[in-house]
């Protein structure tokens, strides 16, 4: 503690951050456009928009429906791609003053290694998180991450082509995540984060048609943040990884739950397009909590849930 200021500083495996809050892949895209009015070196970090070996346009609009409680979104992982990221977004990244993360995806397990191969050497990217809610075109289109096999086997294969720690971002559409993680811990994954988004749809009642363009999307916000917390909770009981909790984190009431629940660090996503603030408020507020609960150091939050 410094001052009457409790520590916040966490580790992720061998990445050290300064407070325990991250911001999602896809929420904050390169953190550019957040850096007016956030300042990016109070974070714990920022995990970039999902990057794919060659660009994509993503899915054709409308691609974003609002829902009770959340948003449903069907971006298609658009993105500029592995050569652009590095000549255009890198070199600003890599001058920020914290933890940035790449996160990472391919449609079948060798597109998976090309990807984490080009970013090996890059400076300024301390970890790869590797997107398994991919679909495998190989398989017919089922994602990578309700497969435990084919989740280690990405993992492998990142894991062989990369020279940065690797997290595993998983998906909640299982019918046991705890088998899935289980899986890339074997695999030799160095953390894990989840959940990535719940899938669903909205439809137009007067057309009769589905809002989203692509039928589907992904359905993130506070209305997914019970299912989150139950899915960390199990996931850190069932493997010996740290775990980066996610999903519907609003304020730092909500974080806490996570932090209690043994996850080692959160990550806000949705929350930063309804207030751009969300995760320095969050930061506040944990720094509050402690010192009204005469906590010095964040880590004895982490994985204190009493089950008796």
């Amino acid at each position: 503690m410094t001052g009457d200021r409790p520590d916040l500083t966490v580790n992720i495996g061998s990445i050290e951050l300064n407070n325990p809050v991250l911001a999602a892949s896809g929420t904050f895209g390169y953190g550019e456009q957040y850096a007016e009015v956030v300042d990016l070196s109070r974070l714990g970090g920022i995990v970039v928009k999902g990057l794919s070996l060659r660009p994509r346009p993503g899915n054709p609009p409308p691609r974003i429906v609002e829902t009770p409680c959340g948003m449903l979104n069907a971006i298609g992982l658009a993105n500029m791609g592995l050569e652009e990221f590095l000549n255009e977004k890198l070199p600003w990244l890599r001058k920020l003053d914290t933890v940035v993360i790449v996160n990472i995806y391919g449609h079948n397990v060798e597109e998976y290694g090309m990807v984490a191969e080009g970013l090996r050497g890059a400076e300024g990217i301390s970890a790869l998180e590797v997107n398994v809610s991919c679909p495998n075109v190989e398989q017919g289109g089922m994602a990578f991450g309700t497969d435990p096999d084919a989740s280690a086997r990405v993992t492998e294969q990142v894991l062989k082509k990369a020279d940065k720690p690797v997290i595993v971002k998983l998906t909640p559409n299982v019918t046991d995540i705890r088998s899935v993680a289980q899986a890339v811990e074997r695999a030799g994954a160095h953390g894990i984060s989840l959940i990535n988004t719940l899938s669903g749809m909205a439809i137009d009642v007067e057309k009769r048609v589905p809002r989203l363009a692509n039928v589907s999307g992904g359905l993130s916000g506070p209305a997914i943040r019970p299912v989150a917390l139950y899915m960390v909770y199990q996931v850190v009981r069932a493997v010996n990884l740290p775990v980066i909790g996610v999903g519907g984190i609003m304020n730092y009431r909500d974080a806490l739950e996570f932090l209690i629940a043994g996850a080692r660090a959160v990550q806000v996503g949705t929350a930063n397009f309804v207030n751009p603030s969300t995760m320095l408020e969050i930061i506040e507020g944990l720094e509050r909590f402690c010192r009204a609960q005469g906590i010095i150091d964040i880590n004895e939050i982490i994985g204190s849930l009493k089950e008796d």
